[in-house]
Formats: C-alpha cells, structure tokens, sequence
C-alpha cells in the first residue's frame, strides 16, 4: 500500500513539474495565434505563418489537417508523425519542440473537437495573445451539437481570455460576440470583400476570400504591411487538402478533378461547387464523386440532403467511394437519387475510380469530390494530381512528400 501511495505522489509531482514546464515554455513565445473553427482552419495558419514571417517575425507553425506538419521559420515542413490517432497532448509535444527553436511566433491549429478538449487546449496549452475563428458550420454534430449555436458556443472556447480575436463569421457573430464579452475578449470580424479578385487570383490554387482577409488582419495587427505579408502568402505552400482544379487527359478526353473534399459540411460544398460553375467555361459529364466514412455517416446523410434539395438536377453519375457503400445504395432512393446513376467503387485502388471516370466521359468531363479526405478520399485526389496535364499556376508537390522552401 504504502508503494502504491509513494508512485502515485510521485505521477502526481512529476505532472505539476511537467506542467509547469510547459507554462515556461509558452511564456517564452511572445506571440501565439491559436486557429480553430470548423472550415479552412489550416489554410489560415499557413497564411498567417507565411505572412508573418515576411514581415520579418521568426514564425513556427503547426497544422492538423489532411497531413499534419510542423513548418519551420524558412517554410519547411515536417510531417509529424503518430504512432496511433490524433491526441491534445500532442500540442505539450510541439510547445516543447517549438521552445528549442526559440520563435517569436507561433501559429497553431487547433486539434480538439470535443468542447471540454477544446477549452483545455486554449486556456492550459496555448494560451493565445490572439485567437482565430474561421467560421461555424454544422459539423461534428456528435462532439459539437446539435444546433449551430451549440457548435458555436463550443468553438469560442478558444476565444482567449482579456485578449483579441478575429472571425470571419457572418450569421452566428451575435453569439460569438456574446461569448467574447464573457471571456473579456475583444472579437473583430473581417470583411471578405477587402481583398480583391486580382489578389486572390495570385495564388495558385483557389484560395477563399474570407481565408485571406483573416489573414490578413493578424498580420496587420503585429505591423506586417498588407503588400508584404500578401507576397509571403503567394509564395507558400497551399494545405494539402486545399481546393485545386486538376485536369487530367486520357485518349483524347478531359476531366478537371476537383478536389473539395476537404470541406466536408454541405454549406460549404454547395459554395465550392456553385464557384466552380462560375469559374469553368464547360463542366461536360459531370460526376458527383462522394468519399464516405464509417465513422462520420452522419456527414454522410448530411451531404445527400444537401444533394436533393439544391443539385438533383446537376449531375450525370454519383461515384460512391469509401466504406458503407450498401448502406449508402440502399438508401438513394430516400434522397431522390437514381440508382441508376450510382457508381460504385468503395475502397478499391485509385486507379479504379480514375477509369470509372473516363470510361463515362465522351470528351469533356468534372469530377466534383466531396465528403472525407480519409478512408481513400486522399489516394484519389493525389492519383489524379499525379496524372494530370501540367497547367500555368498549379502546384506540383505531391502532398506526401516534405516540401522545400520556395526562394
């Protein structure tokens, strides 16, 4: 007894000395930027990173996304890797990386879903000088919901404490302003149309107006000129999971793939696709490409409802990949979806779902993904990458590989 008593004191003392050093070491980084909401979060810290650091601010970054990295104050990255799933203690971990690096700033993403998780990371692990909110979207419904308030109230968990944040967030401000000003939290909204067609068309993929102009607004809190830190943003290596137009030829026929599928909730689906109508000249055949996850089939149901009540009318072919592909065909019919029109190809090998779709092209054709980047939704788009026509402005790194610094 009296051993287990001794070990517990001992866990109990090594934990308070453990946390402490970790307060040491966020002390010792003046400027920590802590990103959540529910879409775009690791766009904008790599934005912000890379704009930050043309203004001259020795910058650290991590992101969460669809490759998790660590990207290093002349733009390298690092992918992290986890030797099981993804837990808050990893961010103790990369404090305790970042400290030996000595920034003068760091731009985290945050990794927790979980409400309780999501306060622990901000208020015991960060502790931002400014926090980020992209936007709230009805996403992780069952950590999160089950309302857009719920979802809401459990984003500004990360607002920080008597400090400043910036949100992008247009119909829930009200209640994020309301959680703010419990917090002693000074929250400003950006406006989306400061940043001009001509700017965002610099980037070489599609990069989101709201994403930029929160960027924007960070740098220019620590004085980092709009121009400069714009510069920085243009020659930054975009998210692996950022919206790209790939295009693809095969015996004369061409498909542009669409990789949306990082924006996994129907609001911003439907947002994508209808920018992508306005920005094609000939979409051809268009194929609904849907990525499913076990896990996550309430996203599922989420995206069918989407398809039924705003784009029944636009597409040839819905090309159902990932898992619980029968209980996704078996319930078509509930959505107003032809069966007919399904294709079905679940967790094949990628070069499947790429002869699928030639095979129903006759000469112009789009793929429009959407869903999960899991569960195979990534090995497609990069399979598509690697096959695709070489096109002005398209990024080449394959999304796997440890990217260089551009100079």
């Amino acid at each position: 007894m009296v051993y287990l008593f001794l070990a517990f004191a001992a866990s109990l003392l090594f934990a308070v000395w453990e946390y402490l050093q970790h307060q040491r070491r966020v002390n010792s980084i003046p400027i920590r930027i802590h990103v959540n909401g529910t879409r775009g979060k690791s766009s904008v810290t790599r934005l912000i990173a890379a704009g930050l650091r043309a203004g001259g601010i020795r910058t650290l970054a991590k992101t969460t996304g669809t490759l998790p990295r660590i990207i290093h104050a002349d733009g390298l990255e690092v992918p992290i890797q986890r030797r099981s799933g993804a837990n808050i203690i990893e961010q103790v971990k990369v404090f305790r990386y970042f400290a030996k690096e000595k920034p003068q700033a760091i731009v985290i993403e945050c990794m927790a879903v979980n409400p309780e998780y999501q306060w622990i990371c901000e208020h015991r692990f960060v502790r931002a000088s400014v926090g980020v909110i992209t936007n709230t979207r009805l996403d992780h419904i069952l950590e999160m919901g089950p309302t857009l308030e719920n979802v809401t109230r459990s984003l500004c968990n990360t607002l920080p404490p008597r400090g400043v944040a910036y949100t992008a967030e247009q119909n829930m401000f009200w209640l994020m302003r309301k959680e703010a000003e419990r917090s002693d939290c000074r929250l400003w909204r950006v406006n989306s149309e400061s940043v001009s067609y001509l700017e965002l068309g610099q980037f070489s993929y599609i990069e989101h107006a709201d994403n930029v102009a929160l960027a924007l607004a960070v740098c220019e809190h620590y004085h980092v000129p709009r121009e400069v830190a714009l510069e920085g943003m243009y020659k930054a290596f975009p998210d692996p999971g950022a919206l790209k137009v790939l295009e693809a030829e095969e015996n004369g026929k061409v498909v542009q793939f669409i990789n949306a599928l990082a924006a996994n909730d129907p609001m911003s689906t439907l947002a994508i696709w209808h920018k992508v109508k306005d920005l094609s000249t000939e979409v051809g055949t268009v194929i609904f490409m849907l990525n499913t996850r076990a896990d996550r089939y309430d996203r599922t149901i989420q995206l069918l409802e989407m398809i039924r009540d705003n784009l029944t009318e636009e597409f040839d072919y819905l090309l159902l990949n990932g898992e619980n592909l029968d209980r996704v065909y078996g319930s078509l019919h509930e959505y107003n979806i032809d069966p007919a029109k399904a294709i079905r190809i679940g967790m094949q090998d990628p070069s499947e779902t790429y002869k699928a779709v030639f095979e129903r092209v006759s000469d112009i054709g789009t793929v429009f993904a959407m869903g999960n980047v899991g569960k195979g939704g990534l090995n497609v788009a990069t399979y598509f990458a690697n096959r695709r026509r070489v096109r002005k402005g398209m990024n080449s790194t394959a999304p796997n590989e440890i990217q260089q610094p551009s100079h």
